[in-house]
This record gives structure tokens, C-alpha cells and sequence, in this order.
């Protein structure tokens, strides 16, 4: 009997020929997603070397362990304070940046320059950057206090990589100068698609710049300001290479974070099953913040 005349047979062979266009992508999930996510949680329930084949199954206790880490709430903290700087200047400054510059409020070649000294530094290698960086805030000899010294600032002067009390928020510091420019670019591509006849009947109205900000441009890139907000929250969750390059997490632990917490305690102290707790954590975390994108895109 032809399939037109199966209602099954025909069902059914839609379903299959469904399954297999998806099967490479699940298959992909599966052994480079979820495979090694599982293996993880596996990991985290033992306690084992890396150089030895002897595994003591221990349970929660790696997980109980770390609770009672005092490293742990640092790096959770300074993970916190990332994430909420981040999403102030990588969302909200970016955000002013790309509406004032797509106002052409400036000449072009003006705000051509503006756009490319912004983004310039968002295609240098994060090792670069640091580097640079740690260079520029060395104590008396860095540039930084070189011209705090010349204005008059000297009081300003500090280690501020090697004081507890600024390192972290002198790395966050330089992760914003980097990445900033960047997410204003992708604002610029989402300002660029909300039609002009919108401002220029709010002009007309006599609607200032500010208004037409607020009730034309954030309502026309708010999913781009949702999607880049759990993508900036994300990526302060799992920073680990500019906070390794610019202080290993130093001075004593004072600007760890969980990527360097991880690494420190798989590489360094050779504990993998401890070093598969803090990555669990970070994973759990991870799927929650994407659960909640899914969730609020869904609302919308």
C-alpha cells in the first residue's frame, strides 16, 4: 500500500527521516557535551591522582569539602563581582556607546574612529592583554603611577595587582576595557535593524535623545540585551585565563575565581576528583543560568 494511502507508514517515515537530520547534532552533544559532563560527576565522587590508577570512591565528600573551603566563597564572590561588573559595562555602558555613535551625533570618520579604537582591543589575545597590563600597573615603575605621580595623585599610588583589596576588581577592570567595545559592536548590528521611521517620528513629536533611547532603542534590541546578558553572565562564570595570566589568583587566593581554583587544584595539587567538584558546580550553574535564558525567552 503507498504511503498517501498509510497514515502510519507515512507518520512514521517523517519521524525517522526527522532523526536522522538531527542524529549528527545529538551525537555531537552526546560525545563532546553530556559524555564528558557525566564523566565529571563520575570523577567528583572519587578521590584519585592523575599518575595513579588507585580511585577511594568517597561520595559527597569532595563536594562537602569544598563547601567548607574558604577559597571556595572567595572564588564564588569574585565570580559574583565579575559577573555584575560585566553586565554593567559590557550591557549597559556598551549599550550608550553603540545608541550615541549609531545617533551620528558625531562626523563619520570621527565616529569610525571611536568604533575602531573601542573594538581593537577585543581581537588581541587575552595573554597579550594581560601581559601589557600587568606591565602598566607595576608599582612606580608602571605607567598607570607614573602619571598618577605626575598629576598629583600619588596618594592614589598602590600595587594593585598585589594588594588584596584591588586585585580582583584591577583584573575585572581590564576584562571591560577588552570586551566592551565588542558587545557594543553587536548593539550597533541590533540598533541597525530597528527601522528609522521610529526616531524620526519621535523627533518630529519633539521627543529628545533620551527618549527616544529608552522608548525606541532598548524595547528594539531587548532580546539582544537578554542574549548578551547570559552570555556575559556565563563568561564571568567560567573566566579563568586573564585572572591566571595577571595573578594566578594572588595575592593569597585574593582574586581567585573557580577557573583558577579548578586548575590549581587538578594541575598544581593533583587533585582531580576535587578539581571534578568545582567543575561540577560550575556546570550546575551553568545549566541554571541557561535554563532561566530559556525560560524568559519563552515569556516573551
Amino acid at each position: 500500500m503507498p504511503d498517501s494511502q498509510d497514515p502510519i507508514r507515512a507518520t512514521w517515515r517523517q519521524s525517522l527521516q526527522g532523526w536522522l537530520w538531527v542524529a549528527p547534532a545529538l551525537l555531537f552533544l552526546a560525545v563532546f557535551v553530556y559524555g564528558p559532563a557525566l564523566t565529571n560527576i563520575r570523577f567528583s565522587l572519587f578521590s584519585f591522582s592523575a599518575m595513579s590508577l588507585d580511585w577511594d570512591f568517597v561520595g559527597f565528600e569532595n563536594y562537602l569539602r569544598l563547601w567548607n573551603d574558604p577559597r571556595f566563597m572567595t572564588a564564588l564572590t569574585n565570580n559574583a563581582a565579575y559577573a555584575a561588573i560585566s553586565v554593567t559595562c559590557q550591557v549597559g555602558i556598551a549599550l550608550v556607546l553603540a545608541a550615541v555613535l549609531e545617533a551620528r551625533i558625531f562626523p563619520d570618520f570621527s565616529a569610525n574612529l571611536f568604533r575602531t579604537a573601542l573594538f581593537l582591543p577585543s581581537i588581541l589575545p587575552v595573554v597579550v592583554v594581560g601581559l601589557v597590563w600587568q606591565l602598566l600597573l607595576t608599582p612606580m615603575t608602571g605607567l598607570i603611577d607614573q602619571i598618577l605621580w605626575e598629576t598629583g595623585l600619588s596618594s592614589w599610588s598602590k600595587a594593585w595587582l598585589g594588594e588584596p583589596d584591588t586585585a580582583i576588581f584591577a583584573v575585572i577592570f581590564v576584562s571591560q576595557w577588552q570586551w566592551t567595545g565588542y558587545i557594543m559592536a553587536l548593539f550597533m548590528v541590533a540598533i541597525r535593524a530597528v527601522p528609522r521611521d521610529l526616531y524620526e517620528a519621535m523627533e518630529i513629536d519633539g521627543a529628545s535623545g533620551v527618549q527616544q533611547f529608552w522608548h525606541i532603542t532598548v524595547p528594539g534590541v531587548r532580546e539582544t540585551i537578554l542574549i548578551v546578558t547570559i552570555v556575559t553572565i556565563l563568561g564571568s562564570l567560567k573566566v579563568f585565563d586573564i585572572v591566571w595570566v595577571m595573578t594566578a589568583g594572588g595575592p593569597n587566593h585574593a582574586s581567585e575565581v573557580l577557573g583558577t581554583m579548578m586548575y590549581r587544584a587538578a594541575f598544581r595539587d593533583d587533585m582531580v576528583g576535587y578539581s571534578s567538584a568545582i567543575a561540577t558546580v560550575i556546570f550546575f550553574i551553568a545549566l541554571t543560568i541557561g535554563l532561566v535564558q530559556i525560560k524568559l525567552q519563552k515569556d516573551r
